[in-house]
């Protein structure tokens, strides 16, 4: 499998796939790295799953999901509401 996120250090590299669980409250995944050793990353920064509809159509113009951008909304919705961490707003 294929690490995708175009930030990430291993961007373009393929790694064997050894297997996906949810973790940290993540989908993630376990790859054997170039040093033999299982490292974990999300399943979202990978080529695990089909490509996303949107950014097929957005062809690179846009860095965010929508689905990204509508969990900041409601992380954004939270603090303002003092509801995350018992944060004052």
């Amino acid at each position: 499998m294929r690490v995708t996120h175009r930030f990430h250090p291993w961007f373009g590299r393929e790694f064997a796939f050894v297997d996906r669980r949810l973790a940290w409250d993540e989908d993630r995944v376990s790859v054997v790295g170039e040093d033999g050793a299982v490292a974990s990353l999300p399943a979202a920064w990978t080529d695990i799953d089909p490509v996303d509809p949107f950014v097929v159509m957005a062809a690179g113009r846009c860095p965010f999901r929508i689905a990204d951008l509508l969990a900041v909304a409601d992380l954004l919705d939270s603090l303002k509401s003092g509801a995350v961490g018992g944060l004052a707003p």
